[in-house]
Protein backbone atom coordinates (compact mmCIF):
# COMPACT_ATOMS: atom_id res chain seq x y z
CA UNK A 1 0.00 0.00 0.00
CA UNK A 2 1.53 3.64 -1.04
CA UNK A 3 1.75 6.04 1.95
CA UNK A 4 -0.66 8.04 0.35
CA UNK A 5 -3.16 5.38 0.68
CA UNK A 6 -1.91 4.25 4.44
CA UNK A 7 -2.45 8.63 4.88
CA UNK A 8 -5.72 8.55 3.07
CA UNK A 9 -6.63 4.91 5.04
CA UNK A 10 -5.92 6.92 8.18
CA UNK A 11 -7.51 10.70 8.29
CA UNK A 12 -10.21 9.51 5.92
CA UNK A 13 -9.57 12.38 3.68
CA UNK A 14 -10.15 12.30 0.15
CA UNK A 15 -7.02 12.11 -2.95
CA UNK A 16 -7.67 15.45 -3.89
CA UNK A 17 -6.81 16.68 -0.41
CA UNK A 18 -4.01 14.15 0.14
CA UNK A 19 -2.06 15.74 -3.03
CA UNK A 20 -2.77 19.00 -2.18
CA UNK A 21 -1.44 18.16 1.89
CA UNK A 22 1.41 16.67 -0.07
CA UNK A 23 2.22 18.74 -2.41
CA UNK A 24 2.01 21.95 -0.08
CA UNK A 25 4.13 20.37 2.58
CA UNK A 26 7.27 19.78 -0.68
CA UNK A 27 7.53 23.27 0.15
CA UNK A 28 8.26 22.86 3.26
CA UNK A 29 10.55 19.58 2.55
CA UNK A 30 12.49 22.58 0.28
CA UNK A 31 12.46 24.85 3.27
CA UNK A 32 14.18 22.28 5.25
CA UNK A 33 16.69 21.41 2.72
CA UNK A 34 17.38 25.08 2.15
CA UNK A 35 18.26 25.64 5.76
CA UNK A 36 21.21 22.97 5.84
CA UNK A 37 22.83 22.18 2.78
CA UNK A 38 24.72 25.40 2.88
CA UNK A 39 26.62 23.50 5.93
CA UNK A 40 28.33 21.74 3.08
CA UNK A 41 29.70 24.81 1.24
CA UNK A 42 31.30 26.96 3.95
CA UNK A 43 35.10 25.58 4.22
CA UNK A 44 34.88 25.99 0.04
CA UNK A 45 33.12 29.15 0.22
CA UNK A 46 35.82 30.79 2.25
CA UNK A 47 38.41 29.52 0.01
CA UNK A 48 36.46 30.69 -2.84
CA UNK A 49 35.34 33.87 -2.30
CA UNK A 50 38.79 34.42 0.35
CA UNK A 51 35.70 35.42 3.61
CA UNK A 52 36.96 35.78 7.11
CA UNK A 53 35.31 34.05 9.72
CA UNK A 54 32.57 37.04 9.89
CA UNK A 55 32.55 37.72 6.18
CA UNK A 56 31.57 33.54 5.92
CA UNK A 57 29.07 34.27 9.16
CA UNK A 58 27.49 37.14 6.87
CA UNK A 59 27.64 35.31 3.81
CA UNK A 60 25.29 32.20 5.63
CA UNK A 61 22.78 34.53 7.61
CA UNK A 62 21.86 36.58 5.09
CA UNK A 63 19.36 33.91 4.20
CA UNK A 64 17.83 34.16 7.06
CA UNK A 65 17.60 38.35 6.87
CA UNK A 66 15.79 37.42 3.27
CA UNK A 67 13.94 35.03 5.48
CA UNK A 68 12.42 37.80 7.91
CA UNK A 69 11.36 39.82 4.51
CA UNK A 70 9.56 36.94 3.38
CA UNK A 71 7.68 36.26 6.39
CA UNK A 72 6.97 39.50 6.71
CA UNK A 73 5.22 40.26 4.11
CA UNK A 74 4.20 36.85 1.96
CA UNK A 75 0.79 36.41 4.73
CA UNK A 76 -0.62 39.98 2.86
CA UNK A 77 0.26 38.99 -0.86
CA UNK A 78 -1.63 35.36 0.39
CA UNK A 79 -3.93 37.79 0.90
CA UNK A 80 -4.20 39.48 -1.99
CA UNK A 81 -3.55 37.24 -4.70
CA UNK A 82 -3.82 33.73 -3.46
CA UNK A 83 -2.23 31.04 -1.60
CA UNK A 84 -1.52 28.65 -4.51
CA UNK A 85 -0.31 31.67 -6.79
CA UNK A 86 2.56 32.41 -3.82
CA UNK A 87 3.19 28.84 -3.62
CA UNK A 88 3.95 29.29 -7.16
CA UNK A 89 6.56 32.31 -6.45
CA UNK A 90 8.00 30.09 -3.49
CA UNK A 91 8.83 27.44 -5.84
CA UNK A 92 10.49 29.99 -8.57
CA UNK A 93 12.35 31.94 -5.64
CA UNK A 94 13.96 28.59 -4.83
CA UNK A 95 14.94 27.65 -8.20
CA UNK A 96 16.09 31.46 -8.77
CA UNK A 97 17.93 30.91 -5.60
CA UNK A 98 19.62 27.29 -5.94
CA UNK A 99 20.98 28.22 -9.13
CA UNK A 100 21.97 31.82 -9.16
CA UNK A 101 24.67 30.37 -6.15
CA UNK A 102 25.64 27.53 -8.28
CA UNK A 103 26.61 29.30 -10.82
CA UNK A 104 28.13 32.86 -9.07
CA UNK A 105 31.72 33.48 -10.53
CA UNK A 106 34.80 33.14 -8.45
CA UNK A 107 35.40 36.59 -7.91
CA UNK A 108 34.66 39.72 -5.60
CA UNK A 109 31.54 40.53 -7.95
CA UNK A 110 30.47 36.59 -8.05
CA UNK A 111 30.50 36.89 -3.87
CA UNK A 112 28.02 39.50 -4.59
CA UNK A 113 26.06 37.88 -7.08
CA UNK A 114 26.13 34.64 -5.08
CA UNK A 115 24.80 37.01 -1.21
CA UNK A 116 21.90 38.02 -3.75
CA UNK A 117 20.87 34.83 -4.67
CA UNK A 118 20.80 33.36 -1.01
CA UNK A 119 18.61 36.21 -0.21
CA UNK A 120 16.38 35.64 -2.64
CA UNK A 121 16.81 32.25 -1.56
CA UNK A 122 16.03 33.31 2.12
CA UNK A 123 12.81 35.06 0.96
CA UNK A 124 11.73 31.81 -0.48
CA UNK A 125 11.84 29.92 3.12
CA UNK A 126 10.42 32.79 4.74
CA UNK A 127 6.85 32.70 2.31
CA UNK A 128 7.23 29.12 2.37
CA UNK A 129 7.11 29.32 6.72
CA UNK A 130 4.04 31.47 6.40
CA UNK A 131 2.28 30.28 3.20
CA UNK A 132 2.62 26.04 3.31
CA UNK A 133 0.68 26.16 6.57
CA UNK A 134 -1.99 28.30 5.96
CA UNK A 135 -2.55 26.86 2.37
CA UNK A 136 -2.81 23.41 4.19
CA UNK A 137 -4.75 24.28 6.76
CA UNK A 138 -7.46 26.08 4.11
CA UNK A 139 -7.33 22.95 1.89
CA UNK A 140 -8.10 20.23 4.96
CA UNK A 141 -11.50 19.29 5.95
CA UNK A 142 -11.95 20.32 10.02
CA UNK A 143 -11.58 17.04 10.84
CA UNK A 144 -7.95 15.90 9.28
CA UNK A 145 -6.73 19.75 9.41
CA UNK A 146 -4.18 19.01 12.13
CA UNK A 147 -2.98 15.85 10.88
CA UNK A 148 -1.99 17.36 7.39
CA UNK A 149 -1.00 20.41 8.84
CA UNK A 150 2.03 18.71 10.45
CA UNK A 151 3.27 17.16 7.30
CA UNK A 152 4.53 20.50 6.87
CA UNK A 153 6.55 20.46 9.89
CA UNK A 154 7.46 16.58 9.57
CA UNK A 155 8.54 17.90 6.05
CA UNK A 156 10.89 20.00 6.81
CA UNK A 157 13.01 17.63 9.29
CA UNK A 158 13.34 15.41 6.48
CA UNK A 159 14.85 18.29 3.91
CA UNK A 160 16.99 19.14 6.93
CA UNK A 161 18.18 14.90 6.60
CA UNK A 162 18.00 14.92 3.13
CA UNK A 163 20.19 17.96 2.59
CA UNK A 164 22.72 16.54 4.53
CA UNK A 165 22.46 13.21 3.03
CA UNK A 166 22.88 15.11 -0.48
CA UNK A 167 25.90 16.96 0.56
CA UNK A 168 27.92 13.64 1.43
CA UNK A 169 26.95 11.88 -1.62
CA UNK A 170 27.66 14.71 -4.01
CA UNK A 171 31.18 15.04 -2.19
CA UNK A 172 31.59 11.06 -3.29
CA UNK A 173 30.84 11.42 -6.74
CA UNK A 174 31.88 15.33 -7.67
CA UNK A 175 35.45 16.78 -7.48
CA UNK A 176 36.08 19.01 -4.31
CA UNK A 177 36.37 22.23 -6.41
CA UNK A 178 32.87 21.63 -8.16
CA UNK A 179 31.06 19.83 -5.07
CA UNK A 180 29.59 22.91 -3.62
CA UNK A 181 28.10 24.24 -6.61
CA UNK A 182 26.41 21.15 -6.69
CA UNK A 183 25.34 20.91 -3.33
CA UNK A 184 23.54 24.43 -4.16
CA UNK A 185 22.35 23.68 -7.19
CA UNK A 186 20.70 20.42 -6.62
CA UNK A 187 17.73 21.95 -5.35
CA UNK A 188 16.74 23.24 -8.20
CA UNK A 189 15.21 19.95 -9.03
CA UNK A 190 12.35 19.05 -6.59
CA UNK A 191 11.94 22.76 -6.69
CA UNK A 192 10.86 22.03 -10.19
CA UNK A 193 8.91 19.08 -9.21
CA UNK A 194 7.05 21.33 -6.49
CA UNK A 195 6.09 23.67 -9.44
CA UNK A 196 4.84 21.04 -11.38
CA UNK A 197 2.71 19.26 -8.73
CA UNK A 198 1.35 22.45 -8.19
CA UNK A 199 -0.25 22.39 -11.29
CA UNK A 200 -2.06 19.40 -10.47
CA UNK A 201 -3.85 20.79 -7.21
CA UNK A 202 -6.31 23.97 -6.68
CA UNK A 203 -6.29 26.91 -5.15
CA UNK A 204 -8.30 27.47 -1.63
CA UNK A 205 -11.80 27.98 -1.19
CA UNK A 206 -11.39 29.96 1.45
CA UNK A 207 -9.31 32.34 -0.59
CA UNK A 208 -11.98 32.10 -3.43
CA UNK A 209 -15.22 33.13 -1.27
CA UNK A 210 -12.96 35.91 0.31
CA UNK A 211 -12.52 37.45 -3.23
CA UNK A 212 -16.16 37.18 -4.51
CA UNK A 213 -15.67 33.79 -5.90
CA UNK A 214 -18.01 31.65 -4.07
CA UNK A 215 -18.91 29.26 -6.91
CA UNK A 216 -15.65 28.18 -7.49
CA UNK A 217 -15.47 27.97 -3.92
CA UNK A 218 -18.41 25.58 -3.37
CA UNK A 219 -17.32 23.43 -6.23
CA UNK A 220 -13.86 22.82 -5.14
CA UNK A 221 -15.20 22.77 -1.18
CA UNK A 222 -17.51 19.45 -2.60
CA UNK A 223 -14.20 17.54 -4.36
CA UNK A 224 -12.20 18.81 -0.68
CA UNK A 225 -15.09 16.93 1.21
CA UNK A 226 -16.18 13.50 1.22
CA UNK A 227 -19.90 14.23 1.83
CA UNK A 228 -22.22 17.62 0.58
CA UNK A 229 -22.65 17.66 4.49
CA UNK A 230 -19.02 18.04 5.32
CA UNK A 231 -19.09 20.54 2.45
CA UNK A 232 -21.88 22.31 3.62
CA UNK A 233 -19.86 22.39 6.64
CA UNK A 234 -16.87 23.95 5.53
CA UNK A 235 -18.73 26.57 3.66
CA UNK A 236 -20.46 27.50 6.64
CA UNK A 237 -17.34 27.47 8.47
CA UNK A 238 -15.83 29.65 5.67
CA UNK A 239 -18.31 32.69 6.04
CA UNK A 240 -18.63 32.77 9.69
CA UNK A 241 -14.48 33.05 9.44
CA UNK A 242 -14.93 35.56 6.45
CA UNK A 243 -17.64 37.39 8.46
CA UNK A 244 -15.92 37.28 12.12
CA UNK A 245 -12.52 39.26 10.29
CA UNK A 246 -15.06 41.95 8.52
CA UNK A 247 -15.83 42.79 12.30
CA UNK A 248 -12.35 42.78 13.52
CA UNK A 249 -11.27 44.96 10.68
CA UNK A 250 -13.91 47.27 11.48
CA UNK A 251 -13.13 47.15 15.34
CA UNK A 252 -8.88 47.15 15.02
CA UNK A 253 -7.72 45.68 18.25
CA UNK A 254 -4.00 47.24 18.91
CA UNK A 255 -1.83 45.05 19.54
CA UNK A 256 1.19 46.34 21.52
CA UNK A 257 -0.35 47.26 24.74
CA UNK A 258 -0.77 46.77 28.71
CA UNK A 259 -3.55 43.85 28.05
CA UNK A 260 -1.50 41.60 25.97
CA UNK A 261 2.05 42.22 27.43
CA UNK A 262 2.21 39.11 28.54
CA UNK A 263 1.61 37.02 25.95
CA UNK A 264 3.58 39.06 23.89
CA UNK A 265 7.03 38.88 26.38
CA UNK A 266 6.67 34.43 26.32
CA UNK A 267 6.01 34.48 22.42
CA UNK A 268 9.39 36.71 22.36
CA UNK A 269 11.05 34.12 24.93
CA UNK A 270 10.23 31.01 23.55
CA UNK A 271 11.25 32.53 20.10
CA UNK A 272 14.63 33.78 21.53
CA UNK A 273 14.99 31.00 23.84
CA UNK A 274 14.93 28.44 20.74
CA UNK A 275 17.71 30.56 18.29
CA UNK A 276 19.66 30.96 21.62
CA UNK A 277 20.10 27.44 22.09
CA UNK A 278 22.41 27.67 18.97
CA UNK A 279 20.53 24.77 17.26
CA UNK A 280 20.56 27.01 13.36
CA UNK A 281 24.13 27.53 14.21
CA UNK A 282 24.60 24.29 14.68
CA UNK A 283 22.60 22.79 11.52
CA UNK A 284 24.25 25.74 9.67
CA UNK A 285 27.69 24.97 11.00
CA UNK A 286 27.59 21.19 11.49
CA UNK A 287 30.38 19.58 9.35
CA UNK A 288 32.84 22.66 10.61
CA UNK A 289 32.39 22.15 14.39
CA UNK A 290 33.08 18.17 14.14
CA UNK A 291 36.07 18.54 11.78
CA UNK A 292 37.36 21.35 14.36
CA UNK A 293 36.65 18.49 17.04
CA UNK A 294 38.66 16.01 14.74
CA UNK A 295 36.57 13.97 12.40
CA UNK A 296 37.98 14.01 8.87
CA UNK A 297 36.20 16.28 6.04
CA UNK A 298 34.26 13.11 5.04
CA UNK A 299 33.86 11.48 7.84
CA UNK A 300 32.23 15.04 8.98
CA UNK A 301 29.83 14.96 6.46
CA UNK A 302 28.61 11.31 7.32
CA UNK A 303 27.82 12.63 10.84
CA UNK A 304 26.05 15.37 9.77
CA UNK A 305 23.65 12.63 7.77
CA UNK A 306 23.19 11.10 11.69
CA UNK A 307 22.32 14.22 13.19
CA UNK A 308 19.92 14.96 10.48
CA UNK A 309 18.31 10.98 10.95
CA UNK A 310 18.22 11.75 15.20
CA UNK A 311 16.73 15.40 13.98
CA UNK A 312 13.68 13.27 12.44
CA UNK A 313 13.58 10.68 14.46
CA UNK A 314 12.85 12.95 18.14
CA UNK A 315 10.55 15.03 16.00
CA UNK A 316 8.25 12.19 14.66
CA UNK A 317 8.06 10.78 18.85
CA UNK A 318 7.18 14.91 20.19
CA UNK A 319 4.72 15.23 17.62
CA UNK A 320 3.08 11.76 19.10
CA UNK A 321 3.18 13.01 22.41
CA UNK A 322 2.48 16.23 22.30
CA UNK A 323 -1.26 16.54 22.99
CA UNK A 324 -0.65 13.95 25.77
CA UNK A 325 2.00 14.99 28.36
CA UNK A 326 1.64 18.79 27.25
CA UNK A 327 3.79 21.24 26.07
CA UNK A 328 5.40 22.45 29.17
CA UNK A 329 6.22 19.04 30.07
CA UNK A 330 8.05 19.08 26.79
CA UNK A 331 10.26 22.28 26.99
CA UNK A 332 11.09 20.64 30.85
CA UNK A 333 12.49 17.25 29.23
CA UNK A 334 14.09 19.39 26.15
CA UNK A 335 15.66 21.93 28.76
CA UNK A 336 17.06 19.37 30.85
CA UNK A 337 18.44 17.29 27.57
CA UNK A 338 19.77 20.73 26.23
CA UNK A 339 21.80 21.32 29.43
CA UNK A 340 23.19 17.89 30.03
CA UNK A 341 24.21 17.98 25.82
CA UNK A 342 25.38 21.55 25.66
CA UNK A 343 27.25 20.96 29.38
CA UNK A 344 28.85 17.48 27.72
CA UNK A 345 29.78 19.56 24.67
CA UNK A 346 31.82 22.43 26.35
CA UNK A 347 33.82 20.35 28.54
CA UNK A 348 34.90 17.65 25.86
CA UNK A 349 35.79 20.98 23.35
CA UNK A 350 37.99 22.99 26.43
CA UNK A 351 39.51 19.21 27.37
CA UNK A 352 40.20 18.53 23.74
CA UNK A 353 41.30 21.51 22.66
CA UNK A 354 44.75 21.72 20.64
CA UNK A 355 44.72 18.11 20.04
CA UNK A 356 41.53 17.11 19.06
CA UNK A 357 41.36 13.50 17.41
CA UNK A 358 39.20 10.31 16.75
CA UNK A 359 38.16 10.24 19.98
CA UNK A 360 37.30 13.48 20.53
CA UNK A 361 35.12 13.94 17.05
CA UNK A 362 32.87 10.54 18.13
CA UNK A 363 32.02 12.12 21.41
CA UNK A 364 31.46 15.73 20.30
CA UNK A 365 28.87 13.96 17.52
CA UNK A 366 27.78 11.68 20.86
CA UNK A 367 26.97 15.61 22.53
CA UNK A 368 25.39 16.69 19.24
CA UNK A 369 23.18 13.75 18.54
CA UNK A 370 21.92 14.04 22.33
CA UNK A 371 21.64 18.39 21.62
CA UNK A 372 19.30 18.01 18.42
CA UNK A 373 17.18 15.28 19.68
CA UNK A 374 16.47 17.93 23.24
CA UNK A 375 15.96 20.30 21.02
CA UNK A 376 13.64 18.32 18.21
CA UNK A 377 11.78 17.06 21.40
CA UNK A 378 11.47 20.28 23.10
CA UNK A 379 11.25 23.85 21.38
CA UNK A 380 11.56 22.18 17.99
CA UNK A 381 8.15 20.82 17.92
CA UNK A 382 6.31 23.20 21.03
CA UNK A 383 7.23 26.57 19.70
CA UNK A 384 5.08 26.89 16.79
CA UNK A 385 2.20 25.13 18.86
CA UNK A 386 2.40 27.26 21.98
CA UNK A 387 2.54 30.74 20.09
CA UNK A 388 -0.33 30.25 18.22
CA UNK A 389 -2.38 29.21 20.85
CA UNK A 390 -1.88 31.71 23.42
CA UNK A 391 -2.51 34.69 21.71
CA UNK A 392 -6.55 35.73 21.51
CA UNK A 393 -8.15 35.05 17.97
CA UNK A 394 -8.67 39.13 16.89
CA UNK A 395 -4.31 39.37 17.44
CA UNK A 396 -3.82 35.95 16.69
CA UNK A 397 -2.59 36.46 13.16
CA UNK A 398 -0.15 39.58 14.43
CA UNK A 399 1.40 37.30 17.49
CA UNK A 400 1.82 34.83 15.03
CA UNK A 401 4.04 37.16 12.48
CA UNK A 402 5.53 38.73 15.89
CA UNK A 403 6.72 35.36 17.05
CA UNK A 404 8.00 34.37 13.63
CA UNK A 405 10.03 37.66 12.90
CA UNK A 406 11.81 37.27 16.67
CA UNK A 407 12.64 34.15 15.98
CA UNK A 408 14.49 34.95 12.49
CA UNK A 409 15.70 37.95 13.71
CA UNK A 410 17.61 35.91 16.76
CA UNK A 411 18.44 33.27 13.57
CA UNK A 412 20.47 35.84 11.58
CA UNK A 413 22.03 36.71 14.84
CA UNK A 414 23.48 33.34 15.93
CA UNK A 415 24.07 32.19 12.32
CA UNK A 416 26.31 35.60 11.84
CA UNK A 417 28.04 35.25 15.22
CA UNK A 418 28.96 31.53 15.73
CA UNK A 419 32.08 31.31 12.71
CA UNK A 420 33.98 34.39 14.69
CA UNK A 421 33.19 33.27 17.80
CA UNK A 422 34.40 29.83 17.02
CA UNK A 423 37.08 31.66 14.98
CA UNK A 424 38.58 33.56 17.89
CA UNK A 425 37.34 31.81 21.10
CA UNK A 426 37.12 28.27 20.29
CA UNK A 427 34.41 25.86 20.22
CA UNK A 428 34.02 25.20 24.30
CA UNK A 429 33.47 28.63 24.57
CA UNK A 430 30.60 28.57 21.96
CA UNK A 431 29.01 26.14 23.50
CA UNK A 432 29.26 27.50 27.25
CA UNK A 433 27.24 30.70 25.22
CA UNK A 434 24.41 28.51 24.49
CA UNK A 435 24.58 25.95 27.69
CA UNK A 436 24.31 29.46 29.96
CA UNK A 437 21.01 30.95 27.55
CA UNK A 438 19.54 27.35 28.20
CA UNK A 439 19.73 27.76 32.12
CA UNK A 440 17.85 31.00 31.87
CA UNK A 441 15.22 28.74 28.96
CA UNK A 442 15.11 26.45 32.14
CA UNK A 443 14.51 28.78 34.56
CA UNK A 444 11.33 30.64 32.39
CA UNK A 445 9.92 27.05 31.83
CA UNK A 446 9.83 26.26 35.46
CA UNK A 447 8.74 29.46 36.85
CA UNK A 448 6.57 31.72 33.69
CA UNK A 449 5.54 28.71 30.92
CA UNK A 450 1.82 27.85 31.67
CA UNK A 451 0.72 24.81 30.20
CA UNK A 452 -1.71 25.08 26.90
CA UNK A 453 -2.53 21.39 26.46
CA UNK A 454 -6.14 20.89 26.07
CA UNK A 455 -7.12 24.08 27.10
CA UNK A 456 -9.81 25.32 24.18
CA UNK A 457 -8.78 28.38 22.49
CA UNK A 458 -11.54 30.59 23.40
CA UNK A 459 -10.80 29.60 27.46
CA UNK A 460 -6.68 30.49 26.69
CA UNK A 461 -7.62 34.36 27.48
CA UNK A 462 -9.01 33.62 30.69
CA UNK A 463 -6.10 30.64 31.52
CA UNK A 464 -3.60 33.54 30.82
CA UNK A 465 -5.38 36.43 32.76
CA UNK A 466 -5.91 38.85 29.94
CA UNK A 467 -9.57 39.51 30.55
CA UNK A 468 -8.95 41.26 34.03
Amino acid sequence: MSDTAVLQKSSGANSLVIRSAIVASIGGLIFGFDTAVISGTTTSLERVFNLSSSGLGFTVAIATIGTIVGAMFSGQLADKYGRHKMLFIIGSFYIIGALGTALAPESATGHNLFMLFRFLGGIGVGMSSVCAPIYTAEIAPPSQRGRLVGLVQLNIVIGILLAYLSNYIIRQIVSEENAWRWMLGVMAFPAVIFLLLLLTVPETPRWLMAHGRENDAVAISRKLCRTQEESDGQVAEIRAQIQADINAKATKVPFFTKRYRKVILMAFAIAMFNQLSGVNAILYYAPVVMQQAGASDNASYLMSVAVGFMNLVATMTALTVIDRIGRRSLMIVGSIGYLISLGFLTIIMFFYEGRYDSTSSVLVLVGLLCFIAAHAFGQGSVIWVFISEIFPNRVRGRGQSFGSLTHWTFAAITTYAFPPVLDILGGGVGFAIFFCFMCAQLFWVLKVMPETKGVPLEEMETKLGLDK
